[in-house]
């Protein structure tokens, strides 16, 4: 359990907001790339830490996300004109660069000094692997993006959803880091059963843990008995602020969690693959609607299927996404984690929450968050990493996976 004051600290995430403001320090997801699909294209609204912005792609397909609101008179620039290299409000033709400039006041007299006086609220972008990140820290502080594997792999082998989840950020994320809730939120039987990996989640209910604290935040694994001299392994990494990389069927997926504000939530799923990805890979998109809400959500009861429950599967509830979604918005739009009754299962939660409030004391501080690539020499992610295979159970999972380097936060490796 926490207490009311630290619960208060890991869930609030507006500008003024301790956790808020470790966030801004990161590169965040914020759009898919299909949403800006061409240059000159229309601008999209979208919301983010608590704040109402709108993201465009320019004539030259420079990304710019810009405050929603004309610095003029507030007016909505999700309307504007999206035209030669500026977003230009409808109301009086305030013309905006992607930097937040103002290239052009039409509405004041000739020689008016008043455009180059004013600088509106704009992020840096970045686009990879179908997503378009943003970072909305101070500029002094710009990270360099961290060479994560999807950065490096083809574009076409990597898949990437998002969707709205109707609770904080914080309900989902810790989903990510509970393995113990596979063997029974996902548990499928019988001829239906879509996971081949089912016999070794129930084989064994109770796994054990090992989690150690890295330089780009925890690493948490899994250890099931999978029978005579056997051992299946399976490792998750948390990565500072809000990414979980989990295993799910081969592939290695990143799942986001960024905060829409503090009582809804973006979640971002990528699967990076060794090969290009099918409609097949990222069928899950097909229970997002083009708002980005789930087709099965809580104002339906997740379509859920009680005749599905009794006869092939622990829900009822069709495909991971949706009994994620049910089990962490089903807790309430901002949990009251005072109230929890935790047992040895919630090792990873546990861990998780004791290395955000350390984190963020140590930043509230002054000291420098963790996981901030500022040398290109040392941007080197390989060791962050999702394994979910059967080793032999004499074997140390280290040994068999040498690459996952044990770097701690006083960045050394053993």
């Amino acid at each position: 359990m926490l207490s009311l004051q630290d619960n208060e600290l890991l869930t609030r995430t507006g500008a003024d907001s301790s956790m808020g403001r470790l966030m801004r320090r990161y590169w965040l997801p914020v759009m898919l790339s299909s949403e800006l699909p061409a240059p000159d294209s229309p601008p999209r609204r979208v919301r983010v830490l608590g704040e109402d912005l709108v993201g465009f792609r320019d004539t030259d397909g420079r990304l710019g996300l810009l405050a929603e609101h004309c610095s003029h008179r507030g007016t909505s620039l999700l309307y504007g004109r999206n035209e030669e290299c500026g977003l230009r409000c409808i109301y009086h033709g305030w013309k905006y660069d992607v930097d937040g400039n103002v290239l052009d006041t039409p509405a004041e007299p000739a020689g008016s000094k008043l455009g180059p006086k004013v600088q509106h609220t704009a992020y840096p972008c970045h686009e990879v692997a179908g997503l378009i990140w943003a970072y909305m820290g101070p500029k002094e502080h710009l990270p360099l993006f961290p060479s994560y594997l999807f950065t490096k792999v083809p574009p076409e082998n990597v898949w990437v959803t998002k969707s709205v989840l109707e609770c904080n950020y914080l309900q989902g994320l810790e989903g990510e880091v509970d393995s113990a809730h596979l063997s029974f939120l996902h548990k499928e039987w019988g001829a239906g059963s879509t996971d081949d990996r089912q016999g070794l989640f129930q084989q064994d209910t109770t796994p054990a843990y090992e989690i150690e604290e890295t330089d780009f935040g925890l690493r948490l694994v899994a250890l099931r008995e999978a029978g005579p001299g056997e051992q299946y392994v399976r490792v998750t990494s948390f990565v500072m602020p809000v990414t979980c990389w989990i295993n799910g069927r081969g592939t290695k997926a990143p799942h986001i969690y960024v905060p829409i504000d503090d009582t809804h939530t973006w979640r971002f799923d990528m699967g990076v693959l060794d090969r290009p990805a099918t409609a097949d890979d990222a069928s899950r998109a097909q229970e997002i609607g083009p708002d980005f809400h789930r087709v099965r959500n809580a104002s339906n009861d997740y379509l859920q299927d009680r005749e599905r429950q009794r006869t092939s599967d622990f829900t009822g509830i069709a495909v991971f996404l949706n009994q994620d979604a049910a089990a962490t918005e089903s807790m309430g739009p901002l949990a009251d984690r005072s109230a929890e009754h935790l047992g040895v299962s919630d090792r990873g939660v546990i861990a998780l929450r004791r290395y955000l409030l350390s984190t963020l004391r140590a930043f509230t501080d002054g000291g420098e968050p963790p996981h901030q690539v500022t040398d290109p020499r040392q941007n080197d992610m390989r060791h962050i990493d999702t394994i979910a295979e059967v080793i032999p159970a004499a074997e140390h999972w280290r040994d068999h996976f040498p690459h996952l380097l044990q770097w701690h936060s006083q960045g050394h490796r053993p």
